[in-house]
């Protein structure tokens, strides 16, 4: 099996992931310099249990920074253009983080502990590192670091009846992003209503690594009467979903966007008044406007496999945009796929981009929802 290939020191195993092995997962990537499983040998079975039943992910390299002390809130504040004042204890917030120029390098949740006690639940990346250089750089009363914790999600439609077995029916009362601390017979959790998919469903942020076997085995217990089973986060669905992917749809190193580009330009608040990194370059590009945004594609024809590297997006021959990921949906009938794309390209427009079976043409997606 690929995960015996080489299972060295160097990239780290969750708390979750003997669970995983014994139940068959079939091949992993590295996330935030940690395994996480790829899928369990029924990629399509695990597709259609996330849609209409419920599953059951390893996202531990999902990490956490952890921002303490009587200057949390600010260095927080600090990270991003969104403006976190109202953010009450509980709660959780989407927020983009940005460099000095401008340049998007994370787009973490943000969930508040207490109000000098912060996570920020970050994309593949060494954010911590950024963070930790912040504060120091800021003479910032606060501690960095990365905590004992390791989310594990319920994902799909019945992610809730799972949710309420195993913790009780108080769980379908979280509010989108909320959160509450709670103890499952002496396994300490914190159980946010959230989860990287549109179908919906709970993350269990496990604070004792110690106790991932068991978290692993209550869950598949009490998931059984409904038909859980394990698989990893779907990237046919995020694609149907619209949903970001740091490292896929930008990266600061290869694929540099801004959060306007992207879509981000609602969370940054630059009307608020609060300091933050990158605020001088984002009023410029404010002001100045910019040329390129992210879109949902189409590509035409058969069903594609997917692409292992971001493609060139050509119009008249020139390029003029990149095919970031793509994929077949069988629920929508196309291949759906994200892009970045000039701003003012008309929608008819006649995008190509080259695959191995030859040219195809690249359309905007009809919204079918």
């Amino acid at each position: 099996m690929p995960y015996a290939l080489h299972i060295g020191p160097n990239i780290r195993k969750s708390p979750y992931f003997e669970a995983t092995v014994a139940d068959g997962v079939q091949g992993f990537s590295v996330y935030n310099h940690m395994f996480i499983p790829g899928h369990f040998g029924d990629p399509e079975g695990e597709y259609d249990r996330l849609l209409n039943g419920v599953a059951m992910w390893d996202v531990a390299a999902q990490r956490q920074v952890e921002l303490t002390g009587p200057d949390a809130a600010r260095l927080a504040q600090r990270l991003t253009p969104r403006n976190l004042d109202g953010l009450k204890v509980g709660r959780g917030r989407y927020v983009p983080i940005c460099d000095h120029d401008g340049w998007l390098i994370n787009d973490p949740v943000l969930l508040k502990l207490a109000e000098d006690h912060f996570w920020l639940s970050v994309a593949d990346s060494d954010i911590h590192l950024w963070a930790m250089a912040v504060a120091r750089e800021g003479g910032m009363d606060v501690q960095v670091r990365e905590p004992d914790v390791s989310p594990l999600a319920i994902q799909g439609p019945k992610a809730m009846d799972v949710a309420e077995a195993l913790l009780g029916g108080w769980v379908r009362e979280l509010p989108f992003f909320g959160f509450r601390e709670v103890e499952l017979e002496g396994i300490p959790l914190v159980v946010a209503r959230s989860g990287w998919s549109k179908q919906g469903g709970v993350e269990l942020y496990l604070r004792d690594g110690s106790k991932g076997g068991d978290l692993w085995q209550r869950v598949k217990a009490a998931g059984q009467p409904f038909g859980i089973g394990p698989g990893a986060p779907n990237d046919i669905e995020r694609l149907e979903s619209g949903l970001i992917s740091y490292g896929a749809d930008m990266r600061r190193q290869c694929l540099p966007a801004n959060p306007f580009e992207i879509g981000f330009g609602a969370m940054v608040n630059l009307e608020a008044g609060h300091d933050f990194i990158g605020r001088a370059a984002l009023e410029r590009i404010k002001a100045e406007g910019w040329t390129r945004e992210r879109r949902v594609l189409e590509v035409e024809g058969d069903p594609v496999e997917g692409n292992a590297h971001p493609l060139p997006l050509r119009l008249e021959g020139a390029e003029v945009g990149t095919l970031f990921e793509m994929a077949h949906s069988r629920r929508l009938g196309v291949n759906i796929a994200h892009g970045m794309v000039p701003r003012d390209l008309a929608e008819d427009a006649a995008l190509w981009v080259d695959l191995p079976g030859g040219p195809r043409r690249v359309a905007p997606h009809a919204d079918t929802d």
